[in-house]
C-alpha cells in the first residue's frame, strides 16, 4: 500500500509539473531577533471534474497574494533598481517571526555593493549556515522568497519531478535558463495572477535580469556554471535544517533539549483556532514538567509537516467518516506519509494536547488545520486555486474510488 501511495504522488506530481510547464511555455515564462530588530517573541464516473473555486472578495479580505508581498516588503530592509529584496538575514527572520519593528529605513544599494554581494554568493560554500553566514550580504528576489518558501513547506517529490523534466538530455544538471523556469514555476504556483492596484509601491514580477544571491550561488557570477541535481538536493536540505535549528534553538532558549511545553509552544505559535484556549490548558494540566524533547524528534516532526497533504490523505483512506483517531491509526498514517515514524515522547506531547475529550483520539481536522498554521508562518493561504485546485480535485476522486473498493474487497488495514 505504501508503494502503491507513492506511485500515485509520483504520477500525479509528474502531471502537475508537465501543466505546470506547458502553462508556463505557453506564457512565454516572463535573542538575536531583539538584537537586530527589536522585536519580541510573545506572541462523470471516469472524469474526473476540477472546477477553480474563487473565494469571496469583502472589504476586509486581504488577498493571498497581496498577503506575501506585503510580508516580503515588510521584512526586506534593501532596495535595487526600485525593488525591495531581502538579504539571507531578512529571510529567516521572516519565516521565524511575527513581524518586524524595523528602526532602520530601507537601504538602496549602488552598483558596488552588489557586485559584492554576488562574488561572495559565487565563493560560498554550500553547508546548514549559509543563510546565517550571508548575513545581510545578499539579494533575495520576491519570487525567490516565495520558491524558499516552497523548499520549506513542501516535500521534494515535487521538485525532483520538475527538476527532471527541464533537464531534457538527462543529464542530471540544468543551466541558469532553465534553473529560472523551475523557480518561476514553483513561485508562481503560491501565487494567483490579479490586478494590482495603481498605487501599489512595488510591481510583483521581479526581473530574471537582475542577478541574485542564489542565482551567482548556484551559477557563478556570470551564470555560466551549471547546477548538479545532488547539489540542489543538498541546499534543499541544507536549507531546512538551518531554519529548523534556528527554531529549535528559539524555543529551547538555545539549550540542546527542548522542553515538551516549549514544543506545544512551537505548534501553536501561529494559531488562531477556536479551541487555542483549550489546547494551552491541555499543555498545563496533562504534559509533565521536566521532560524534553530531542533535535532528531524535532527534526523528524517537521519533516511529518511537510508531507502533511499526504499524511491527512492517508488518514482518510484508514479511518472513517472523519471520526476522531488513536495513536496507533495516527502513527500508521504517518508512517504512510513519510516513510518514517515519530518518537512515542512526540507522540504522546501532540496526543496530550490536541485531544480535547481525554479520550485518548484527536481530531485529525481540527490537528491539520493548526499544523497548517504552522507551516504557513500564520499566512492563511487559499489553496484551491487553478492547478492545486484541480490536483486536490484528482487525490479526492482518488480516495473516493479507493474506499468504494475497499467496502467491496475488505480494507487492507
Amino acid at each position: 500500500m505504501l508503494q502503491t501511495l507513492q506511485d500515485l504522488e509520483f504520477s500525479s506530481a509528474a502531471i502537475l509539473t508537465a501543466i505546470n510547464l506547458r502553462v508556463t511555455h505557453d506564457s512565454n515564462l516572463t535573542a538575536l531577533a531583539h538584537h537586530h530588530y527589536g522585536i519580541s517573541l510573545i506572541r462523470t464516473p471516469d472524469i474526473v471534474h476540477a472546477i477553480e473555486e474563487t473565494p469571496p472578495v469583502t472589504g476586509n479580505t486581504i488577498s493571498p497574494s497581496s498577503a506575501r508581498r506585503l510580508r516580503f516588503n515588510q521584512f526586506a530592509s534593501i532596495v535595487h533598481e526600485q525593488e525591495p529584496y531581502m538579504t539571507p538575514r531578512d529571510f529567516l527572520f521572516s519565516v521565524m517571526l511575527e513581524n518586524v519593528d524595523r528602526k532602520l529605513e530601507q537601504k538602496v544599494l549602488n552598483k558596488q555593493e552588489v557586485d559584492e554581494m554576488l562574488d561572495i554568493a559565487s565563493k560560498a560554500e554550500a553547508g546548514k549556515n549559509l543563510f546565517r553566514s550571508f548575513g545581510d550580504n545578499g539579494l533575495i528576489s520576491y519570487t525567490e522568497y516565495l520558491f524558499l518558501l516552497t523548499i520549506l513547506t513542501k516535500p521534494h517529490t515535487g521538485f525532483q519531478i520538475a527538476f527532471k523534466m527541464l533537464d531534457v538530455d538527462g543529464n542530471e544538471h540544468v543551466e541558469r535558463k532553465e534553473f529560472l523556469k523551475l523557480k518561476n514555476i514553483i513561485g508562481k504556483r503560491k501565487e494567483k495572477v490579479q490586478k494590482e492596484s495603481a498605487h501599489k509601491r512595488f510591481s510583483d514580477d521581479d526581473s530574471d535580469d537582475v542577478n541574485t544571491t542564489l542565482q551567482a550561488f548556484f551559477f557563478g557570477k556570470m551564470g555560466k556554471y551549471k547546477l548538479q541535481y545532488k547539489e540542489f538536493c543538498r541546499f534543499m536540505e541544507d536549507l531546512q535544517a538551518e531554519v529548523q535549528e534556528m527554531e529549535f534553538l528559539q524555543f529551547s532558549k538555545g539549550m540542546d533539549t527542548m522542553r515538551r511545553e516549549d514544543f506545544a509552544e512551537w505548534l501553536l505559535y501561529y494559531t488562531n483556532a477556536e479551541d487555542n484556549e483549550a489546547y494551552w490548558e491541555n499543555m498545563r494540566k496533562r504534559i509533565p514538567a521536566g521532560q524534553s524533547i530531542s533535535f532528531q524528534e524535532f527534526k523528524s516532526f517537521c519533516l511529518f509537516t511537510n508531507n502533511l497533504e499526504d499524511f491527512a490523505f492517508s488518514v482518510k483512506m484508514i479511518s472513517e467518516a472523519n471520526r476522531p483517531i488513536g495513536m496507533a491509526e495516527f502513527k500508521r498514517a504517518v508512517k504512510i506519509a513519510t516513510g518514517n515514524e515519530l518518537s512515542e515522547n512526540v507522540l504522546d506531547t501532540v496526543f496530550k494536547i490536541f485531544d480535547l475529550d481525554g479520550d485518548n483520539r484527536l481530531s485529525h481536522k481540527e490537528f491539520i488545520g493548526v499544523m497548517n498554521d504552522r507551516i504557513l508562518r500564520g499566512l492563511k493561504v487559499q489553496h484551491q486555486h487553478g492547478i492545486t485546485g484541480y490536483w486536490r480535485c484528482v487525490k479526492r476522486e482518488t480516495l473516493k474510488g479507493a474506499q468504494e473498493v475497499f467496502r467491496q474487497t475488505g480494507s487492507p488495514f
